[in-house]
């Protein structure tokens, strides 16, 4: 162990009573010996406890049928999200203009992202009422287990067939080791051969043999190598009947249906037979799993609430600058939201 390394352990052991689920950036969490002695089961029953108290308190905000689709599933899809009118306004919002895109390769896909912050939605109204909707952040809330500001921006999942390794994210995989929830209006239909969201109903559940599947994973996480290696665990189809799982299911749907998902289940991208483009408004709530309170956020301060994702790319652009660290978001400049992939 180094001199920084003795410097930065508080840090690290003070890490596990956080969201952090790297298991090679956090010596601590990546222990083999500690993990074999249930540290990361331990986080994730304590996760799961916390995440049931906090929910009682948010049920209040859904209907039953609500609380009953996500309790059995671990997701909604909500068909009409908008009235036909602003769902069309919408749309006339986001195609036909540009805007100051970044990009991420992975493999065939490329994700391409447009911060949604306080200066943008005050000239587009339709999306500033997708944002700051009720019903969606109650289902959030809930789904996530936490009260607090979601991030929203327009996202462009641009597929490719063919000539470049797998895209990383059509594995089925947990995006961490706690309740987070994700959503996606969709600007446009997308059929069963147009990369369509897959979701493995009631993966979102924490039964006794997703435990044991969890303490396996930990064993060997750390030296996994890919998104493993960094706390989002990938499950093979073959695993799932083992769990008590059924098969994947694609979320196919029509222009103006909302999805929301609770992404501690097991969820993916489908692959794509041939190159497509997919437009949505996308949205995502993660915090803190151990704290008790479901309210008191800060990213809800003024000058915080939808600029939060503007500041964090700001961020990672000076960490490049000066600390050396990679940021994986391109700035590729001015671009229409379905224009060909810039990287």
């Amino acid at each position: 162990m180094t001199p920084f390394d003795i410097l930065k352990s508080p840090f690290w052991l003070a890490e596990i009573a956080t969201g952090t689920k790297s298991f090679v950036a956090n010596p601590i969490l990546g222990n083999p010996k500690l993990n074999e002695r249930g540290l990361h089961l331990a986080r994730v029953k304590v996760a799961g406890r916390m995440a049931q108290m906090r929910r009682k308190r948010l049920g209040h905000r859904l209907n039953a049928a609500e609380r009953e689709a996500y309790d059995r599933d671990g997701f909604l899809v909500q068909e009409n999200f908008l009235p036909d009118e602003i769902f069309e306004q919408l749309k006339d919002e986001v195609y036909g203009r540009d805007f100051h895109a970044r990009e991420m390769r992975q493999g065939r896909a490329v994700t391409r992202i447009v911060p949604l912050p306080v200066s943008l939605l005050e000239t587009m109204p339709a999306t500033r009422q997708v944002v700051e909707s009720e019903p969606l952040r109650a289902a959030m809330h809930y789904m996530s287990s936490r009260g607090g500001e979601p991030t929203f921006f327009i996202q462009t999942i641009l597929a490719e067939a063919s000539g470049r390794k797998a895209d990383p994210q059509t594995d089925l995989h947990a995006d961490t080791f706690h309740s987070t929830v994700k959503c996606w209006l969709f600007l446009h239909d997308v059929g069963p051969e147009d990369g369509p969201f897959c979701f493995v109903p009631g993966s979102h559940r924490l039964t006794q043999e997703r435990l044991d599947w969890e303490y396996r994973q930990s064993l060997h996480a750390r030296d996994a190598g890919g998104h493993t290696a960094f706390g989002s665990f990938r499950v093979k189809p073959d695993e799932l009947a083992e769990l008590g799982y059924g098969a994947p299911v694609p979320v196919t749907v029509k222009a103006n249906t909302m999805v929301i998902a609770d992404t501690f289940a097991f969820h993916g991208r489908t692959p794509s037979p041939r190159p497509t483009v997919r437009v949505e408004i996308n949205g995502n709530l993660r915090r803190n799993p151990f704290l008790p309170w479901t309210g008191f956020d800060p990213l809800a301060l003024p000058g915080i609430r939808h600029n939060q994702m503007s500041l964090n790319l700001h961020w990672l652009d000076l960490r490049q600058r000066y600390l050396g660290k990679p940021n994986v978001w391109r700035d590729v400049g001015e671009v229409a939201i379905d224009a060909t992939a810039r990287i």
